[in-house]
């Protein structure tokens, strides 16, 4: 006899460390196609239907092969990345099974809020001051990602190396990118942000557990993280204090979201969701500045530009 569905259904049990805490530990994934920001498309409209969400991932998916038949050139090299290169996932992230039609899941039209009238004075003159030179006087002029310093943190999905490893001890939680290969350690011992002197790349991370809960505590970015390509946060920059919530929801899955509260940028605090996905695979080294010849490169083309235009 066939037992009652009821008694099929598999019930998971958060698993936990030899120390009690809570097991997040493993390589994750977050790729998506679900983009940072709503398109103005769905207006208001926060989830997709199943077919929609099919549809949407579908018309996605085709535009994303930069190779495919008709698409519009990519400065400088005819044709973009095919799918040999991205890997960016083919579905669009989910909560509760329903696809998400942005990442930001507050304030409900699904955009970065308003810049704050001090911001928008600070990005008027840094646009000014930016006017006033070649796109590439220096190595200064490209940002840091390029430079092999950051993508900063949290990191947003990109086109490819959306894995993390998670590591976790009695007194901290490791959590390293395989983009950039960068490692952040969060403190679990209770010990405070340093003083507002120290600025690091990453932030200052300190942490807690909040019943399953990991919530993170981070402050102390640099200001020049605003030059991070897949930044979080759009123009912020030291002023960012950012508390993210990391909560395992199933054997293979994170719910991940943090909150951006930054006044000195934007008009008022915003929240992204970003699921990850458990993988059976290792993370492989990135070693950003073996052969990186684009940057020397890009700078004699500028030069070399610079004097024919003398001639």
């Amino acid at each position: 006899m066939t037992a009652p569905l009821a008694a099929q259904v598999k019930h998971w049990t958060q698993p936990h460390t030899p120390d009690g805490q809570p097991d997040i530990q493993g390589n994750w994934n977050n790729s998506t196609l679900t983009q940072l920001q709503r398109p103005r498309e769905f207006a208001n409209k926060q989830y997709l239907s199943e077919q929609e969400t099919v549809e949407l991932e579908t018309r996605l998916a085709k535009q994303g092969n930069w190779d495919r038949p008709g698409a519009p050139p990519q400065p400088g090299t005819g044709l973009g990345y095919n799918y040999v290169f991205w890997d960016a996932g083919t579905k669009l992230a989910r909560i509760d099974g329903r696809g998400l039609t942005s990442l930001i899941i507050d304030p409900p039209d699904g955009r970065m809020p308003p810049l704050a009238p001090e911001a928008q004075k600070r990005e008027a003159a840094r646009r000014e001051a930016r006017s006033q030179r070649g796109p590439f006087e220096s190595w200064l002029d490209l940002n840091l990602a390029e430079r092999c310093l950051t993508r900063a943190s949290p990191k947003l999905p990109g086109g490819y190396n959306n894995n993390v490893q998670i590591i976790q001890t009695r007194g901290s939680v490791m959590i390293m990118s395989e983009m950039l290969h960068e490692v952040r350690v969060i403190r679990l011992d209770g010990s405070p942000h340093p003083s507002p002197n120290v600025r690091l790349w990453q932030g200052d991370s300190v942490g807690h557990w909040e019943g399953d809960t990991l919530v993170v505590d981070t402050t102390n970015y640099r200001d020049e993280v605003r030059f991070a390509s897949f930044n979080c946060c759009g123009p912020a920059g030291e002023g960012m204090h950012i508390v993210e919530r990391f909560r395992r929801v199933d054997e293979n899955s994170i719910d991940f979201r943090y909150t951006v509260d930054d006044p000195s940028t934007f008009t008022r605090p915003w929240t992204v969701a970003v699921p990850m996905t458990r993988i059976d695979e290792p993370l492989f080294e990135y070693a950003c500045h073996e052969g990186n010849y684009a940057m020397e490169d890009i700078l004699k083309g500028a030069r070399a530009e610079e004097a024919a235009k003398k001639k």
